[in-house]
């Protein structure tokens, strides 16, 4: 999740225009996804990502990072976290009731890791339930006064490890977290 300095995940206006990526951090993240083999979302995030990433690599002149999480995208299924969304396509599943029984049993498949993306709500609900093992916060060097907050109404202190982090030539700090249960 990219957040600014002060913590914030879209500005006061609901921006991101303010988050700073580039090939160097494309190839970071790249393992997020080689070690994930399902990706969950909020609903709004899930509308946004599905609007552009099933076609993305068919773009004249896609990057490598376009094609890789294009293809990426194509092939794992997709966990929505969403309570009006009907009638999801094949390769996703809905999640809208007892979010804590329903992602105990998604995390107790066999497989890879789920990566969320992006999706401050779901995130949220996510945190509050204790169901994130691990962190991975990009900082960026931006102070915003206010937006949607990286953290809200956690329940109980958390104790984190930092396993990595790394500073970027933009500036960002990348920094991966698990939750020491």
């Amino acid at each position: 999740m990219h957040t600014s300095l002060d913590g914030f995940v879209t500005d006061k206006n609901g921006g991101m225009e303010w988050i700073k990526v580039d090939d160097q951090m494309f190839d970071y993240t790249g393992k997020l996804t080689d070690d994930a083999d399902a990706a969950l979302y909020g609903r709004n995030t899930y509308g946004m990502m599905e609007a552009y990433w099933p076609t993305a690599a068919e773009t004249p002149n896609p990057s490598k990072h376009t094609l890789d999480h294009s293809r990426w995208y194509n092939k794992v299924p997709k966990i929505v976290l969403s309570r009006t969304m009907k009638n999801p396509k094949p390769g996703v599943q809905v999640v809208n009731d007892d979010l804590a029984a329903e992602i105990q049993k998604i995390k107790a498949k066999p497989g890879k890791n789920i990566v969320i993306f992006g999706s401050p709500s779901a995130g949220h609900s996510l945190t509050q339930l204790n169901l994130i093992d691990d962190y991975w916060l990009f900082v960026n060097p931006v102070l915003l006064g206010g937006g949607i907050p990286m953290f809200k109404n956690i329940p109980d202190q958390t104790k984190l490890k930092l396993v990595e982090s790394k500073v970027f030539d933009s500036g960002v700090i990348a920094m991966h977290y698990t939750v020491e249960r």
